[in-house]
């Protein structure tokens, strides 16, 4: 049975169960450590803290350089710098020259993964993803803290899971995620 997350959980049992991010958030706000950022974030000041017994603090960017960038005109010349935000103004200004424009995971990595490059290159990939995605083999790409949403498509994937619902990929979630160990899907499960 997976264990109550406490301060005296073991580095190693925290690591080898699941944790829903609200409960990092709890354990967090239970013992003064700041609840913002992403899960894996979470999940590496916790383990920090679990054996150390010290806080980390979360990284924060400084935003000089975003301020600064927010005040120039955004065009497709703008060059993607290491402050890259995804704000509501670039949003709006891509959707003047795509109209479907959303910051999707491809994009927000584009952005992360091409400092010095500019907002027409984003364009150019951005369209590039569209047709990538008309292929019948695309498959989006699931980032790591989505384990849930990867243990379902792995679920449903695997041939002898045919007919199943996402009712039984609910209960084989459930149970592995109470075990230690990884939480990916494997097909000797028996889910």
């Amino acid at each position: 049975m997976r264990p109550k997350l406490t301060k005296h959980t073991s580095i190693q049992s925290f690591k080898n169960y699941y944790w829903l991010k609200t409960e990092l958030q709890t354990f967090c706000r239970e013992n003064g450590i700041s609840v913002t950022g992403s899960k894996p974030e979470i999940a590496d000041r916790i383990e920090e803290f679990l054996k150390t017994g010290e806080i980390k603090s979360p990284i924060r960017k400084p935003n000089v350089k975003r301020n600064i960038q927010l005040l120039e005109e955004l065009s497709l010349d703008t060059v993607i710098t290491e402050n890259h935000r995804c704000s509501q103004s670039v949003r709006a200004f891509f959707k003047t020259v795509i109209p479907k424009f959303h910051f999707s995971t491809y994009i927000q990595n584009y952005f992360k993964n091409n400092i010095g490059k500019t907002y027409r290159d984003v364009v150019d990939a951005w369209y590039e993803e569209e047709e990538r995605k008309k292929a019948p083999t695309y498959t989006k790409k699931i980032a790591p803290q989505f384990e849930y949403n990867q243990f379902t498509r792995d679920f449903f994937a695997d041939p002898k899971n045919r007919g199943k619902s996402r009712t039984d990929a609910i209960e084989a979630w459930k149970k592995i995620k109470k075990l230690p160990g990884g939480n990916k899907y494997v097909s000797d499960n028996e889910c």
